[in-house]
């Protein structure tokens, strides 16, 4: 999978982004994903671009008014660009605001640069399939987030009290 990162805001987070995005592909390819089938995906072998643009507030006002028509500020917007046949998302872009992860890692005693990924994840869940408008889906994808998480060496982010 082809991952780029572009920083409007927040350069210094794009190198670890990336990184940690590879990983994360790598991670969901693999075999070991079978012994936790929460983070096996059918769209993973679709998602050939996934785009990662971090910016600062204003500009992600202006995205979610612009698309969600909600004048607000938000932790991330993703957005499919491409799918194939079957309707599965091949390419896709996710914005992640990066002073809002500031302001919710420094709520929650968390690294931003933690927060900055976790949004991104959850974008890149978005463009696999996974959804969080009912609370059973909601649990589902964040319990999904920090595994991932964990398994990356970085643990639960978005849960740390369901953790302890």
């Amino acid at each position: 999978m082809k991952i780029t990162v572009t920083a409007q805001v927040g350069s210094q987070y794009a190198p670890f982004v990336r990184r940690k995005l590879k990983q994360t592909h790598t991670l969901l390819k693999s075999r070991t994903t079978k012994q936790s089938p929460r983070i096996a995906m059918r769209g993973l072998s679709t998602l050939q671009e996934l785009s990662i643009v971090l910016v600062n507030d204003r500009r992600m006002s202006e995205l979610h008014h612009c698309y969600m028509n909600d004048d607000s500020v938000t932790d991330v917007l993703t957005f499919p660009i491409d799918t194939d046949d079957s309707g599965a998302v091949t390419s896709g872009e996710v914005y992640v605001c990066v002073p809002y992860a500031r302001r919710e890692a420094k709520s929650r005693g968390v690294n931003a640069k933690h927060e900055v990924l976790l949004y991104a994840i959850h974008g890149m869940l978005h463009l696999l399939g996974y959804d969080d408008r009912t609370s059973a889906d909601f649990a589902k994808m964040h319990r999904t987030e920090d595994e991932i998480l964990t398994r990356l060496g970085i643990g639960p982010v978005f849960d740390r009290e369901a953790a302890r």
